[in-house]
């Protein structure tokens, strides 16, 4: 018996190496199968997400891993720089198809410091920064920001981790022997030695972001700004698209592409940033960090947009066009953090789209996704109310949405009312925004 060939002649990629095999790498994989592509994965544990969808290779089995891929892509930007660059040089010697993104993305979102200093260099506003060496460095940094500020590893450290903020100046002592070993490579924050960034704090009015995809012809494809709500340090809801926000979206639109393109990337970036008041009152956006990668914030894509962000970045690094980013409907991504809901109860919201990571169970874990997408988009409120309810940890959430009373008009009146207006007088409503004039307002 014979099997067809699935490929075209003319194709020469058959299989994605990806680079870690947690949640991110399984989405990815999912995307790649209906396009005709296998993946496999370099991850240390065998049992991930991603080993559902291909094999998983350890990192002891480097040299296998790259001989069962024709091109290459990662999950995490923490991935090692070494191990970047082999695939990169063995992509440079013409055997392989290549490795996306590129490694100056790698090396610049690994370093806070550099990142910054590329966002200023690129006229992109950001927090006022410095770098920190010594105690006596960070009380400089003190007085020359003003309390409060945050200090940071400018290497290491997510989901809040590597981070204290200096409210006052008897907070300094106790925040440079926390992140000290930082600047040495020692204990647990960094293996590499780097200073500490000391970050002028600002009570911005929102945190959003916008994420975008670029192929290898230097084609650009921007989704909605969505707003990100965090519960100690770890997002814990998006709303895409993100409610009075269609003034910041051009500001954001060309951060992000100047970004890439100075990089020269390929694949699916997310820049996240800040809403703030500029010093005549506007509304304005400062740019916080890059994320070289597939993003927590665009997991909504999969049901809301035309086109989900990880089909869009296997498309870019397969050299396939991109699709449309247009949002077809409003909705709201929660993450599911340490346990696992009633399956049966989140389903039975109408809208609900669950999404299962399949990890064991461990407390502030991200262990699975829900993506809510009414039919009717006044039902978004409510559903959110019928959703927390049921979530056994509620991630802060049931303080927003623990006393909307799902059975009568509260929600509609609610979601009808919830309106922000940027410095023209326009308003956005998340009522107002049916596919259609979601769509539009692009």
């Amino acid at each position: 018996m014979t099997t067809a060939n699935a490929y075209p002649v003319t194709q020469t990629i058959r299989t994605i190496g990806i680079l870690g095999g947690g949640q991110l790498g399984m989405m990815l994989a999912e995307a790649a199968m209906p396009l005709g592509y296998q993946c496999v994965f370099l991850e240390d544990n065998p049992e991930c997400p991603a080993s559902l969808y291909g094999h998983v290779f350890h990192s002891d089995q480097l040299v296998d891993f790259m001989a069962a891929a024709d091109v290459f892509t990662l999950e995490f930007e923490n991935t090692p720089t070494s191990t970047v660059e082999q695939l990169t040089s063995v992509s440079k010697s013409g055997s392989k198809q290549g490795m996306f993104p590129p490694l100056i993305a790698l090396d610049i979102a690994q370093d806070r410091l550099k990142e910054k200093q590329m966002f200023n260099t690129l006229d992109i506003a950001t927090v006022p920064f410095m770098a920190v060496h010594s105690e006596a460095e960070l009380k400089q940094a003190c007085e020359a920001l003003g309390l409060p500020i945050v200090l940071k590893t400018s290497r290491g450290g997510y989901d809040g981790k590597g981070q204290f903020v200096i409210k006052q100046e008897s907070d300094i002592k106790t925040a440079w022997l926390a992140l000290k070993d930082a600047v040495s490579g020692k204990g647990s924050l960094t293996p590499t030695p780097a200073p500490l960034i000391a970050e002028g704090f600002i009570n911005f009015n929102r945190e959003v972001s916008i994420i975008a995809a670029r192929a290898q012809n230097g084609q650009i494809r921007c989704y909605d700004l969505v707003e990100n709500h965090h519960h100690h340090g770890i997002l814990a809801k998006t709303q895409a698209p993100a409610v009075g926000t269609s003034h910041l979206l051009q500001q954001a639109t060309d951060a992000i592409t100047k970004i890439m393109n100075h990089l020269d990337y390929v694949g699916v970036m997310a820049l996240e940033l800040f809403v703030n008041k500029d010093a005549r009152g506007h509304t304005t956006i400062l740019a916080n960090e890059i994320a070289p990668r597939v993003h927590n914030s665009g997991h909504w894509s999969i049901e809301g947009a035309v086109t989900s962000q990880f089909e869009n970045h296997i498309r870019a690094v397969v050299n396939l066009p991109l699709g449309d980013t247009d949002n077809v409907h409003p909705a709201i991504m929660v993450n599911v953090l340490g346990q696992y809901p009633d399956i049966s109860a989140v389903l039975n919201i109408d809208g609900a789209h669950y999404h299962s990571y399949h990890k064991a169970e461990r407390d502030d874990r991200k262990i699975a996704h829900i993506t809510l997408m009414p039919n009717d988009v006044t039902d978004l409120e409510s559903a959110m109310a019928k959703l927390v309810a049921v979530l056994p940890n509620k991630v802060g959430l049931d303080k927003e949405y623990g006393n909307i009373d799902t059975h009568s008009n509260t929600a509609d009146a609610k979601a009808k009312n919830d309106v922000l207006e940027d410095n023209s007088g326009e308003a956005d409503s998340l009522a107002e925004l049916s596919p259609k004039t979601a769509k539009a307002k692009k």
